[in-house]
């Protein structure tokens, strides 16, 4: 059992190691398909909103608490806050919001 282990390893490194390498040799020349381009420049910001917003919502006792942390956030960024700003900001919000007991 335990040398299937290393197996796992190995196929996982050589899984991860194929996707980042596949573009960089396949694709030699610049992009100029412009819907293309657009796509990839979304991707990053699509990955880490699918990362990070199950985990907003996960992260506190209460999922309403983690829910109006992220309206909080949104708003807050959306007036140009500093990262600093939205971040402390949030976390007062959901501090606050886990301690009223009327909340689910």
């Amino acid at each position: 059992m335990e040398h299937n282990i290393w197996i796992y390893l190995l196929v996982m490194a050589a899984v991860s190691y194929l996707i980042r390498m596949a573009p960089l040799a396949l694709i030699r020349k610049e992009i100029t398909n412009k819907y293309l381009r657009s796509f990839l420049f979304y991707v990053p910001y699509a990955t880490l909103a699918v990362m990070t917003f199950p985990a907003i919502m996960e992260a506190t006792q209460k999922p309403a608490a983690g829910l109006c942390a992220l309206i909080a956030g949104i708003i807050l960024a959306w007036k140009g806050c500093s990262l600093f700003q939205v971040a402390v900001l949030c976390c007062a919000v959901a501090f606050f919001v886990e301690l009223l007991p009327f909340l689910p």
